[in-house]
Order: C-alpha cells, then sequence, then structure tokens
C-alpha cells in the first residue's frame, strides 16, 4: 500500500552506493577518521552523556531518550555536515529497503486524502486489491473495523500493510452505490515496478520511463528493451523527469546499455573511499540509434549520472529544464538490524570529470531542497569541460541540458480541477455503468461536454471562456483518467504520456539527436 501524497521536496533523497560495493546491498564499516583522536572522540562522548542525563533528570517533562537520539541528536549531527547523510529509524529504514527491493508486502492499491477521506486512486493490476473488486474513486472507510475518519492517508496505508500471508478486512464507500462493502484481501507482496511504462511513440520510435533505480531496475530495462525490439529501433526516448535516484550500480547498468564497451560512465573518490572508474562492461551491442533523454528539477543522484554519461560521450541529448545537482554519494552503513546510516563518502565526477553537485553552504534544508524548481534558479557553472566531440558542457549545478524545455506549468483553471479532483471523480463516474469500453476510446467533443454538465452538477465553479481555453488540456486528462479507471494504470500512463507537449518536444529533438551521431560538428547545444 503507497500514499501517493508527495512533498515538493525528496523524501529519501540519498544515492545509495552499496549495492556497487564489493556485490552486497551495503558497504563495509569504517573506521574512525584519522582525523579524530581517540581521546577527542571519548570527551565528546563523556560531554553527549552529562547533557542527555541532565535533560532526561531536570527537563520539565518526561523525557524519551530514544526519542531524543533518534529525532534530535544523530539527525542534528548529520545535518551538520551535509544535506543527504542522514539516520533511518526502524520505520524509514524499512521504508529505505522496501524502496531499494522494489517490493513490499501489502494489498496493492494507491491512495490518496480527498474532501476530508482516504480514497483510492488506483489498485495496481493483479494484485490482492484489484482481485478484490476495489476501484479508483473508492472510499476508504474502514479497516478491520477501526473508522479511518480523522487518520492521513499515511496512516491508513500503515493499517493496510502487514506481512504477507495475513488477511486485512477493507469496508469502502463506492460514489454511486448506497451502502458499505467490506472485502477481506489477503496481503501479498506487490512489486514496484522502477520502469512502469514502454511502448511505441511512433513506429520504431521507443518511449521508457525510469521512475527510480532499484535492484531490478537493470532487468526491467532489459525486458522493456526486448518488448520494443531495441535491434529495430530508429530512435528512444528515455524519461528521467522526477527520477530522484536509488542505487549507483543501476545507474551504470542503464548507462552501460547505451554506451560503447570500455566508455567511463562515472568515477568516484573521497577521503576514505578510494577512488574508482567505472566503465561500460557489455556495450550497447551495435545499437545506435538517436536518444532523447527527459529531465527536470527532480532528476537526481543516479538519474544525473545517467544524464552525464550520455551527454558527455555525445550518445544522447538532453532534453528539458535543469537537473538537481547531487553529486554526493552515500553508502548505508546498517546500525543493528533495524535501523542504518546514510553517509556521505565520496564525490562523483562525470566522465569529462564534471562535479555536479549544488553548493550547499549558507542555505537551509527546505531552500536546499526546494530552490532547484524555482523559477529564479540559475545553475553556478563552477567550471567548463568538453564532451567526446568537443562540445561545452559545465559542472557545479547539476546537468544542464542541451535543449531547454519548460514544464508544463498549470494555470489558474487547471489547477482548480486537479484540486477538485474532477477528472478522476468524473472517470468513475463515466465508467460505473459500463461494463466495456470501445477499443481505442477517445475523449471525444460529446464526452468533454458531458464533463462540462458534471462540473455543473458537481457546483465546481469555472468560467465558460476557461474552459474553452483549455479544451486540449481537459481531452488529455480526461482520456488518462478513463482508461485508468477502465483498464488499469499501465493504460492510463501510456495516453499521458503520448500526449505530454514535453514527450512531443523531445520527440522533435530526435532528428537533432541523430545529427549528433552522425555528424557532432552540425550539433550546438541550445543553452
Amino acid at each position: 500500500m503507497t500514499s501517493s501524497k508527495r512533498s515538493s521536496f525528496f523524501v529519501l533523497p540519498i544515492l545509495v552506493l552499496a549495492g556497487a560495493l564489493a556485490g552486497g546491498l551495503f558497504g563495509p564499516r569504517i573506521g574512525v577518521a584519522a582525523a579524530a583522536s581517540e581521546d577527542d572522540v571519548k570527551s565528546s562522548f563523556r560531554q553527549f552523556s552529562q547533557v542527555l542525563s541532565t535533560v532526561e533528570q531536570r527537563y520539565a517533562d518526561r523525557v524519551e531518550a530514544e526519542k531524543a537520539i533518534y529525532q534530535g541528536a544523530i539527525p542534528q549531527m548529520l545535518q551538520a555536515l551535509d544535506p543527504h547523510s542522514q539516520f533511518f529509524d526502524p520505520e524509514s529504514y524499512e521504508r529505505l529497503r522496501d524502496d531499494q527491493r522494489g517490493r513490499y508486502a501489502g494489498v496493492g492499491m494507491t491512495i490518496q486524502p480527498r474532501d476530508g477521506q482516504t480514497v483510492v486512486v488506483h489498485p495496481f493490476p493483479k494484485t490482492p486489491a484489484y482481485r478484490a473488486g476495489l476501484r479508483p474513486g473508492d472510499i476508504i472507510v474502514e479497516v478491520n473495523k477501526e473508522k479511518m475518519e480523522g487518520l492521513s492517508s499515511t496512516e491508513v496505508a500503515n493499517r493496510l500493510r502487514g506481512p504477507e500471508g495475513t488477511d486485512v478486512e477493507i469496508g469502502y464507500e463506492r460514489p454511486g452505490h448506497k451502502g458499505m462493502t467490506y472485502v477481506t484481501v489477503t496481503r501479498a507482496t506487490i512489486p514496484r515496478p522502477s520502469v512502469p511504462v514502454a511502448f511505441e511513440l511512433r513506429d520504431n520510435i521507443g518511449f521508457i520511463k525510469i521512475e527510480s533505480f532499484n535492484e531490478n531496475t537493470g532487468k526491467e530495462l532489459d525486458d522493456a528493451l526486448e518488448k520494443l525490439g531495441a535491434d529495430n529501433l530508429e530512435g528512444l526516448v528515455l524519461d528521467l523527469r522526477d527520477n530522484r535516484g536509488g542505487l549507483l550500480s543501476q545507474g551504470v547498468y542503464v548507462s552501460d546499455e547505451f554506451l560503447e564497451k570500455g566508455q567511463t560512465i562515472v568515477s568516484h573518490y573521497g577521503r576514505s573511499s578510494s577512488e574508482r572508474a567505472y566503465k561500460a562492461q557489455r556495450g550497447n551491442r551495435g545499437r545506435s540509434f538517436p536518444m532523447v533523454v527527459m529531465v527536470n528539477c527532480n532528476s537526481a543522484s543516479a538519474s544525473e549520472i545517467v544524464a552525464g554519461a550520455l551527454q558527455d560521450h555525445d550518445r544522447a541529448l538532453v532534453v528539458g529544464s535543469n537537473t538537481f545537482g547531487k553529486g554526493l554519494v552515500q553508502t548505508v552503513y546498517p546500525l543493528g538490524e533495524t535501523s542504518g546510516l546514510a553517509l556521505t563518502t565520496a564525490r562523483y565526477y562525470t566522465p569529462s570529470g564534471r562535479l555536479i553537485q549544488r553548493r550547499y553552504d549558507g542555505v537551509s534544508m527546505v531552500e536546499y531542497y526546494n530552490d532547484p524548481c524555482s523559477e529564479h534558479y540559475k545553475p553556478v557553472h563552477d567550471e567548463v569541460k568538453l564532451t567526446d566531440h568537443g562540445r561545452q558542457v559545465y559542472g557545479g549545478g547539476g546537468i544542464e541540458p542541451d535543449i531547454a524545455v519548460s514544464a508544463e506549468r498549470l494555470n489558474d483553471f487547471q489547477i482548480m480541477l486537479r484540486r477538485a479532483f474532477a477528472f478522476e471523480n468524473f472517470a468513475q463516474h463515466y465508467t460505473l455503468d459500463r461494463d466495456s469500453m470501445p477499443a481505442g476510446w477517445e475523449a471525444t467533443d460529446e464526452v468533454v461536454e458531458e464533463f462540462r454538465e458534471f462540473l455543473v452538477n458537481e457546483d465546481i465553479e469555472f468560467e465558460e471562456a476557461d474552459f474553452t481555453a483549455n479544451r486540449d488540456f481537459i481531452k488529455r486528462f480526461i482520456k488518462r483518467e478513463v482508461y485508468i479507471s477502465a483498464y488499469d494504470l499501465e493504460q492510463g500512463e501510456q495516453v499521458y504520456y503520448a500526449l505530454d507537449p514535453e514527450v512531443e518536444k523531445a520527440l522533435e529533438a530526435l532528428p537533432a539527436a541523430q545529427k549528433l551521431l552522425e555528424d557532432p560538428s552540425r550539433v550546438v547545444a541550445q543553452k
């Protein structure tokens, strides 16, 4: 079970290096740094113990020592180092491991808060929730006879998750139906695909979306390329937008898939981490179709490794907006069986030698995580490097795209519709009494008019001029949500990306990507 509530900054903004070390998931423990003498460490421990003891004995209210350490002392210490070193308590550590494995135990659906209730956004195909009949728009009222009113979607999700093979009773209401329905669902292992969408945008032009880099990403990419018939592809759009990273080993694997054997993908080194360069081991096996890599301000860490490697070797054109700028590498050290420490142990460099880490001295955590998506953000060009073909690229502030494409910004009318969940509610209403949908269903003008009447009936106020001016936007989102409601998430996502204006811009850049492969002197990066 997952909650779809997303913050504007990273919850787990880390590049986990451990998977690329010695074949194990976690790297080896390291000793105390030589710069800190044993006496200094002992003295610091004594001072900390005295402070904690005084707080426990003298503070006005009862103090939970574990809370003071896990939520106070340790996080504050790590924040003083850099924005990416962090401590994982048992709950967050388990979420981290689930993210790395690409699976979790639960019922298999995404939920979100809506008008004070918890609503199903979509059940994942072939999961217990889907088989039990739960559908988009259903309202979760009870879990194991406990009322969910007043609980956050995260709290509801935690109650729905549990060990594989255990049962959970869900009571839900469906708009348009009277009464509440109860179903008993047996929890199962739910896969979280990191490559959720792969399809042909045009004849022999593929589209692959990579949402994260977990232990299964390499295999999922191989499956996607096989599905698309990679040997016959005439172009590929690789979408890394909003991909916040993950395992370095999988970022290396993805880059390896498209580069020539022996080409450098990334290198890293730190004070206690010896220098290491990762090179393409298998290579692209002669596949030289033109490529466009899509990025935005939320593309970070392993995403930037892939984009940087393909850009530096002139293998692909990077399209979109400036990436996040995370060039610090974390190794996760287990602390017992239920907690862990993600510690920055190195910096990584793209093949041309760029360090793309953004500056973080003198800025708050909120500023650090929110600034890259600000319309006023200007990356610092601390260094100038050259690609294999002599194009200028820059370090010091993420990966700057070769072709800038502004992210779609919603206007006030569009924001109002999204906040009212108008498309999701209409799709539930539209598909409620339809046993099947015709193949190739489209959001026709008649469907759009039905949507307009739906808004009126739901007392959602709007101006007719706004409705008319946004008909293309309305058609796109109606089609997406109807396909999700009538079929499944993958169908809806294919519709969404096929109609995405930014994807259309990426398609338009493929001829330039082809020229980059044929004659690099003809391609000038557009800054």
